[in-house]
């Protein structure tokens, strides 16, 4: 029976030339998310913002997730390209050694319809759709840091607001206690300026309380339960520009949401070609010995199988990729409309912020300054009751704290932008 195997081996060499290639193909460069975080020494201190976003790219949890499952799309290229596993079958006709028939056969099936191409093409547009979302979270996580950077910055520059409160409040009561000590105004008046310190102290232990939130907000975006940073290192009083707004339109095209979208369309294309090459009926191939013992005759079996596509013509399945990839179109257009309104948005709200937070440096705090000033040294005087200068004060405060706000806006409105366009820092950890 040996001499039966000799071409079935060499049926299997003629029609699996290629099998070992296939099995290899060619794997481009995938996202390197194994890079060793900042130490505890490097975020220790002042954190900059550069800091925390390349530490948020190498440590955050999502992003890990993300890039790990570009990796294992690989896969799946790797799992297309295989061809059909050849089969062996034999037969034995009569149990009687006399008259007994042996038959070795080996069975291929054959592909064809360019369905191998098809399933190899689908399998690459999943690793791009893999790649897009990969892109897309790293923006939001680029925009998640930023955001929550600056509410730290907020909040490091609220406290200190109020610490400069604090001592225009100190201030007010020791001023108060003299003219107190000297009879020139009532006893009462040193109980309302140490009431309105004490209002400030209270406001200066919350704002204590929202930067530690903030901080661990912050750290907590690359996978830190506790930050090892003291401060964060920045100016918010340094304006972000106002960008072209014809050109942020033209980019969105290449945003990573938008690609995200995009890329999700052309693979639901791919998988209609494929559906469509399934409808193409696979062919089996046989090729074998007969060894017939009553004559003692060895004998070659050549044999070709077909299935006739009557009842299954893989139309479900091609219905059901058509309707989605209309779908797919679909939620591209109304992320193409999304996205623009969310950038236009944001637009709007840092042309807004920028010209609210010119007014606040250029009139509204000097003039509240100002007429704060004013009020003490007529309080010192004694052309103005202290009621006068607690309100002096509070306005000089509440201009300040919504200037603080206007500018925190201002810099959420540019990281809105810097999202939903898709910029990203020189610091890229790919």
């Amino acid at each position: 029976m040996y001499k039966f195997f000799l071409p079935l081996g060499l049926a299997a060499l003629v029609w699996q030339p290629s099998l070992a290639q296939d099995l290899a193909p060619k794997t481009p460069a995938i996202i390197n998310y194994k890079l060793p975080p900042l130490s505890k020494d490097e975020l220790a201190g002042q954190l900059t913002l550069q800091q925390a976003m390349l530490q948020a790219f190498k440590s955050n949890p999502e992003l890990a997730a993300a890039a790990l499952e570009v990796k294992a799309v690989e896969g799946s290229i790797v799992q297309a390209g295989v061809r059909p596993n050849p089969e062996i079958a034999t037969l034995l006709e009569d149990t009687r050694k006399a008259t007994r028939t042996t038959t070795v056969q080996l069975n291929q099936r054959l592909e064809l319809g360019g369905q191998r191409d098809a399933r190899i093409k689908a399998a690459e547009k999943g690793r791009d759709a893999a790649q897009a979302d990969y892109l897309a979270k790293r923006a939001d996580i680029q925009a998640m840091v930023v955001g929550a950077y600056f509410a730290a910055l907020e909040a490091q520059e609220s406290l200190q607001l109020l610490q400069s409160s604090l001592r225009l409040a100190q201030r007010a009561s020791e001023i108060t206690e003299k003219r107190v000590a000297s009879g020139k105004v009532a006893p009462i008046e040193a109980i309302k300026a140490r009431v309105a310190e004490a209002d400030v102290r209270v406001e200066l232990q919350q704002a204590d309380s929202r930067l530690n939130l903030a901080h661990r907000a912050l750290a907590a975006t690359w996978g830190d339960a506790i930050p090892a940073f003291s401060t964060v290192d920045g100016h918010i009083n340094d304006l972000p520009g106002l960008p072209d707004l014809t050109v942020m339109l033209e980019r969105l095209k290449n945003s990573p949401a938008f690609v995200k979208t995009r890329v999700e369309v052309e693979r639901r294309q791919a998988l209609v070609q494929l559906e469509r090459s399934r409808r193409t009926p696979d062919v089996t191939v046989s090729i074998g010995g007969k060894r017939v013992e009553e004559s003692r005759q060895n004998q070659m079996i050549f044999g070709l199988s077909i299935p006739i596509p009557v009842f299954d013509r893989n139309q479900g399945n091609l219905q059901e990729a058509l309707q989605r990839a209309d779908k797919a179109r679909d939620e591209l257009r109304g992320a193409q409309l999304k996205l623009n309104g969310e950038l236009r948005d944001a637009y709007e709200r840092l042309k807004l912020g920028r010209q609210q937070v010119t007014a606040f440096q250029i009139e509204i705090l000097p003039a509240a300054q100002s007429t704060y000033e004013i009020a003490t040294k007529g309080f010192e005087l004694g052309k103005f009751s202290f009621l006068e200068v607690l309100d002096a004060q509070r306005v000089l405060f509440q201009a300040k704290s919504q200037a603080l706000r206007a500018l925190a806006d201002t810099h959420r409105a540019a990281t809105e932008i810097e999202r939903v366009v898709g910029i990203f820092p020189s610091t890229d950890p790919l």
